[in-house]
């Protein structure tokens, strides 16, 4: 992970008042949740509170009347006190449960909505981990902090005022005493706190580096066991697992220091106030029933305020995720419809019966497509120098177009140009001669069909992974699509044919299979451009034969783009252009370019001289 965002990570040695307050405001979304734990809350505090000055009433009470004492009187306020502290603490635990869980589940759900809008650049320069965590541990941690962290901080708020008034009431001399240890006590919290918060982002962070470990190894077990990296492995492994160790030792004795300082502290309190107590009680100057109340109340009084630290430390800890969460959140995607094209799609969402025509796409221009063009077009990604610079093309209606060329020259950036992926610096983009900015963004992609190189499955079935390319497809359908491009065949031969489990990505098939598979997946939604990024390099020959033989039909009254390295599979596109640096070196058909002998001829010789010399050494070792 890059360093900008181990940063992220850091320590906030200051509260950030005002992300909080952002947090707090959409916390308020749930006021059916939070009255009734404010209200369970302060409840909370009262009934702690009072249980000490019930004591100090029968302890009096006692003293003074001896067994003539009120006994059923104490019991039934006694048991009244219990119930409502019972009822406060159910409500208290079951609604903030309730209230962590479901603003986890929206938090969740809004950031993976606001992931599903943004744009390319947003995910070339963040990981994929970063992302991950996001939508997991981060929204998790934000919820928690704001349904027990929140209200934690009210009970130690009203709990500290509610004792300090008390102490003070009962004896304001013996009550300075007691509150005089604050200070000290704030001093030792506000250092242990920063410590323990230190070496427990240690262990989070160790934490991340032996999973990321754990999924590498897994992953890569092949190449481990081929190469024999067993061994440095478990050495990098045992030295992240150490590393974690001592952060888990040093957090340990930090814990177990500081609480037994804090218990002295509170206890040294409580015995001030006793042996101070004591005396003024045997001189008639306090009753028994009040020393045991303040008594009670000083040993009390330390236990919100160590809470206090913790929820408010916590909060320093979880700031990084806050401000992670909420910058999501607030994120405006670079790449959407602008204000005139929500307008008219607004317009024709209902239209009136008489106005409907379906040769209109939902933005009201028309939506079959006849050209793409680039005009004096220019790009460059956020970090990098220009791709593309006064770059020129136009593409008609069922011409092909391959695009070749060494890496880096911009070939697949012309198609995610296209894709809208990204947007041109300056120069347009035209469909039927209108800026494609002026068109639905939504609208342009259903438009698309695209195989790359690597083709993603999803977990499931034959079907539904063809299926993915068009929802409301029949099962008939989906089945056209696979034989259009001579998939069927290896399908019903499986176990279960179309409804076969293809396995997490799809490794329960070959490469070619899946690569057949997303080439059924893109036909069925039937597009009007068609994107092939390398889709067939990395694809055994009897596979590409196979798709070579269903081109055609796909590509037919569609605009195709083919990016390929086996110059073999693009003989028949109307038009080769030879990308470099970012401009058109060389522009014709393959017979055109053969005849020139430039680029493409280097290319194409040097190829097919490789391929023939590779042939031979496969017939000489079969022989």
């Amino acid at each position: 992970m890059s360093a900008q965002f181990q940063q992220e990570d850091e320590f906030q040695a200051r509260l950030d008042t005002g992300l909080w307050w952002k947090i707090f405001r959409r916390a308020l979304l749930y006021k059916q949740h939070l009255i009734p734990l404010f209200l369970a809350a302060v409840t909370i505090a009262l009934c702690d509170s009072a249980f000490a000055l019930i004591t100090r009433w029968v302890v009096d009470g006692v003293v003074a009347h001896g067994a003539a004492a009120p006994f059923t009187t104490y019991i039934a306020v006694y048991a009244t006190v219990i119930l409502f502290f019972c009822a406060s603490v159910w409500i208290f635990i079951e609604k903030a449960g309730n209230l962590s869980n479901r603003m986890a589940h929206d938090i969740r759900r809004d950031c993976f909505d606001r992931l599903q809008e943004l744009e390319f650049a947003y995910f070339d320069t963040r990981p994929v981990g970063w992302l991950i965590t996001r939508l997991t541990s981060d929204c998790d941690r934000l919820a928690r902090i704001i349904a027990w962290g929140f209200l934690d901080i009210v009970w130690g708020i009203c709990f500290v005022i509610l004792i300090a008034a008390t102490l003070l009431y009962l004896h304001w001399k013996l009550g300075l005493i007691v509150i005089g240890i604050v200070p000290p006590l704030a001093i030792v919290s506000k250092y242990f706190q920063k410590k323990m918060l230190l070496s427990a982002r240690e262990i989070r962070k160790y934490n991340s580096q032996i999973t990321a470990s754990y999924n590498e190894s897994i992953q890569g077990v092949r190449t481990t066991k081929t190469l024999v990296r067993e061994r440095e492995n478990l050495g990098e492994f045992r030295h992240l697992s150490a590393q974690m160790l001592d952060a888990s030792v040093l957090n340990a004795r930090q814990n177990a220091l500081y609480y037994p300082i804090v218990t002295t502290l509170g206890s040294l309190a409580a015995g001030l106030a006793l042996w101070r107590g004591g005396y003024l009680t045997l001189g008639g100057g306090m009753s028994l029933g009040t020393l045991v109340a303040f008594v009670n109340f000083a040993g009390m009084f330390f236990h919100p305020i160590n809470q206090l630290a913790q929820k408010l430390t916590e909060m320093q800890g979880a700031q990084a995720a806050g401000e992670r969460v909420m910058g999501l959140l607030a994120t405006d995607p670079k790449i959407k419809d602008s204000p005139a094209v929500l307008q008219r799609l607004a317009q024709t969402r209902n239209p009136e019966p008489e106005t409907r025509n379906s040769n209109l796409a939902p933005d009201g221009h028309a939506n079959r497509i006849d050209s793409v063009e680039f005009r004096h077009l220019t790009f460059q990604y956020e970090t990098g120098p220009v791709v593309l610079h006064d770059f020129n093309l136009t593409v008609k209606a069922g011409e092909t177009i391959a695009l070749v060329g060494p890496s880096g020259g911009g070939k697949s950036t012309i198609v995610s140009l296209v894709c809208r992926f990204y947007e041109p610096v300056s120069g347009e983009v035209l469909i039927n001669g209108t800026d494609y900015r002026e068109r639905s963004l939504a609208w342009l992609q259903s438009q698309l069909g695209i195989v790359l190189q690597t083709p993603h499955l999803f977990k499931g079935t034959v079907r539904d992974n063809i299926r993915y390319g068009r929802l409301d497809a029949t099962d008939a359908e989906i089945e056209q699509a696979a034989r259009l491009v001579n998939a069927h065949d290896f399908i019903t031969q499986m176990e279960n044919g179309y409804d076969s489990q293809v396995g997490e990505g799809g490794n329960r098939l070959s490469t070619g299979q899946r690569q057949l598979l997303s080439f059924a997946r893109a036909l069925l939604a039937n597009p009007q451009i068609f994107v092939m990024d390398e889709a067939t390099s990395s694809i055994d020959t009897e596979t590409e034969q196979l798709i070579q033989r269903g081109l055609a039909t796909i590509f037919q009254g569609r605009i195709s783009f083919v990016i390929a390295h086996r110059l073999s599979t693009i003989r028949r596109a109307d038009r080769i252009l030879v990308i470099t640096k970012g401009r058109i070196e060389e522009n014709g058909t393959h017979e055109e370019l053969l005849a020139r002998r430039g680029h493409y001829y280097e290319l194409y010789t040097s190829q097919f001289r490789r391929e023939r010399e590779e042939a031979v050494l496969e017939s000489e070792k079969s022989a």
